[in-house]
C-alpha cells in the first residue's frame, strides 16, 4: 500500500508557517503550558491572506492529486 498523498491544508501550510514563526519566538518555552500559549498567540496572528493562499493550492493540489490517479504528485505549485 502506497501512502496516500499529502492534501490535508494544516499539515503542508498552517503548520509549516507555525512553525517557522515559533523558531523566531522569544523566550523559548519551558514547559507545555506556555507552549500552548505561545502556539494558540501564533495561531491567532496568522493573516488571513496566508490561509487564503493554503485554500488556493488546496486547489491545485486536488486536481494533481486526481490526475495522478491517487497517486504521488509533486509539490510544486506557483
Amino acid at each position: 500500500m502506497t501512502n496516500p498523498p499529502d492534501l490535508n491544508p494544516l499539515d503542508y501550510h498552517v503548520w509549516g508557517a507555525t512553525l517557522e514563526r515559533y523558531k523566531t519566538f522569544q523566550p523559548k518555552t519551558n514547559t507545555t503550558d506556555e507552549l500552548k500559549k505561545v502556539l494558540q498567540t501564533i495561531w491567532d496572528d496568522l493573516l488571513q491572506n496566508s490561509i487564503n493562499k493554503a485554500v488556493l493550492s488546496f486547489i491545485k493540489r486536488l486536481r494533481a492529486c486526481v490526475k495522478a490517479g491517487g497517486g504521488h504528485f509533486e509539490h510544486v505549485f506557483k
